[in-house]
């Protein structure tokens, strides 16, 4: 009998949160959500109505996911442990591979805030519903800004007409109105068995190294000279935009992906975080802190490292930690 399955992904970094996200301890296992981590959330959000877990995550945070896991009272678990990260279609590939053919795969980022509720359970019911039907299901969520740093999804109905890659603000403002474009949550349901057929029809270097990768696993650990045979390819560009068989979900939960300090900043105003008259945040110290003639502006302290950063900025983070990969890596362990 099939079951269904909620993948959890977690081999990310958030890079746009350093300093408060480190490759130590990505964004996915902070404890500040209410004492909870994201991966914490996932686990318990997908539990009521998946029969299994799978965490695909990396070498270097395992044991991070197995903490998490542990302290939920989670025990019964499958584990896939990536000796690199080669990105989504890969991933997404081995916890198929460790699947029967018809088990559903309920595909979720490890990294994000969604409210539960009546609207999140009847949209994963219907992506189950069609991925049964041998469909391939994304989730699109009706947008509230135009935002910059998603990828949208156009549709008419549960057709998906398009992917459009992370605009500029027109654009974006123009996909608000136009009424018929969706975030792309990157959250996905399918069959293990049609999701593996549509990756050998449409990148079989992809699908090959990764079974090879697989299948020469040993206790759910990847070799790492096999996983860097692996083309390193998003699943959206791997199979999402080339299927034929694509539905989407159009979703109208309330959903975050947490990937900016731009999102930390509202999630944390609406829990009572304090600001003062002109916006302005401090985030990771008790220290009293005085703005001058700065409004919106956040100052994150860690015990290695101060970043100061205008709100509207949040997405150029990343741009700080991809330099300071190159002259000053220490600060990013």
């Amino acid at each position: 009998m099939s079951s269904v399955i909620n993948v959890i992904l977690s081999g990310g970094v958030g890079s746009r949160l350093w300093p408060l996200s480190r490759k130590s301890q990505p964004k996915q296992y902070l404890p500040i959500f209410e004492g909870e981590t994201l991966f914490q959330k996932t686990f318990k959000r997908n539990e009521s109505f998946c029969d299994k877990v799978m965490v695909v995550g990396n070498c270097d945070n395992y044991e991070l996911s197995r903490k998490d896991l542990e302290s939920a009272g989670k025990k019964d678990y499958v584990e896939i442990i990536e000796a690199c990260p080669r990105n989504t279609a890969a991933a997404i590939a081995f916890a198929a591979f460790a699947s029967q053919s018809d088990d559903i795969l309920f595909v979720t980022p490890s990294d994000h805030l969604i409210e539960s509720g009546q609207k999140y359970q009847d949209s994963v019911d219907r992506a189950i519903q069609l991925a049964v039907d041998g469909h391939i299901v994304t989730f699109g969520l009706k947008p509230t800004k135009p935002e910059t740093g998603f990828g949208y999804i156009k549709a008419e109905g549960e057709e998906v007409r398009g992917f459009r890659e992370k605009p500029n603000l027109e654009t974006a403002e123009g996909f608000l109105k136009s009424g018929n474009f969706f975030w792309n949550s990157g959250m996905f349901c399918f069959q293990a068995g049609v999701y593996l057929e549509e990756l050998k029809s449409f990148e079989p270097g992809v699908y090959n190294a990764a079974k090879a990768a697989f299948d020469s696993s040993v206790d759910g650990k990847l070799d790492i000279d096999l996983s860097m045979k692996i083309p390193s390819i998003s699943v959206d560009y791997a199979v999402m935009e080339k299927t034929k068989k694509i539905k989407v979900v159009q979703s109208k939960f309330s959903w975050s992906d947490m990937g900016s300090f731009e999102s930390i900043y509202s999630y944390f105003r609406q829990q009572g975080h304090a600001v003062d008259s002109k916006g302005n945040m401090v985030i990771g110290t008790s220290l009293h802190t005085e703005f001058l003639g700065m409004k919106n502006t956040l100052l994150v302290h860690t015990n290695d490292a101060i970043l100061v950063l205008k709100k509207e900025k949040a997405q150029d983070v990343k741009k700080v930690f991809e330099r300071l990969e190159r002259e000053k890596p220490e600060i990013l362990a």
